[in-house]
């Protein structure tokens, strides 16, 4: 008779009602992984991974600084992908970042090879600033200051990288860099902490 539920239906509808809560579930897990990951973001590669873009008191700041600290700001709440900070160019662009920062700060620097503002490599961007006697080794004493750019070799928790100091004192660094397991990142940690930091090019 029709509407009347047999056995055999209500075996059926209740497999089916198994099958959409399986379902439901095996979306759920993995909209939750996927919120979980986005809201984390990626693990700090030293000290602690910063989600917001650190408060920085700018009346202390030259207005060479105070760009730079803009600049990064605008860039850390909407960011590019590599290649807008290595015109075009497919490459690992830490110091695309460094140099696309300094030129939009209207402080750029000047590749030694090619005279472009861009400087794609750590070491060329080390000697850059050494070549300009604003070069200052980690053991050297000096006390890095806001604009400052630091320079790791392959040792550090970053590898051979390159990123701009944000904050600073006598012990911890807050720093933002490209090519930050691919993104743009905020770091702060002990300086004692990371070893391989080669120095620091002067603001």
């Amino acid at each position: 008779m029709t509407g009347v539920a047999t056995p055999t239906r209500v075996r059926t509808r209740a497999r089916w009602l198994a099958v959409g809560v399986v379902i439901v579930l095996a979306i759920a897990a993995v909209a939750g992984m996927w919120w979980w990951q986005r809201a984390s973001g990626p693990e700090a590669l030293a000290g602690e991974r910063l989600t917001v873009f650190p408060d920085i008191d700018g009346s202390a700041l030259d207005p060479g600084q105070a760009r730079i600290v803009a600049v990064a700001r605008a860039e850390f709440a909407d960011p590019g992908d590599g290649r807008k900070y290595a015109e075009g160019v497919e490459e690992s662009w830490c110091a695309d970042f460094v140099s696309w920062v300094m030129r939009e700060a209207e402080l750029p620097l000047e590749n030694p090879n090619s005279g472009s503002w861009r400087i794609p490599g750590v070491y060329t961007l080390q000697e850059y600033y050494e070549a300009r006697q604003r070069f200052a080794a980690a053991g050297s004493g000096y006390q890095p200051r806001t604009g400052d750019v630091v320079l790791y070799d392959h040792d550090s928790p970053f590898g051979q990288h390159t990123n701009i100091v944000l904050t600073a004192d006598a012990d911890t660094l807050t720093t933002i860099g490209g090519n930050e397991q691919g993104e743009i990142g905020i770091h702060h940690y002990a300086r004692a902490d990371v070893p391989g930091m080669v120095g620091f090019g002067r603001v």
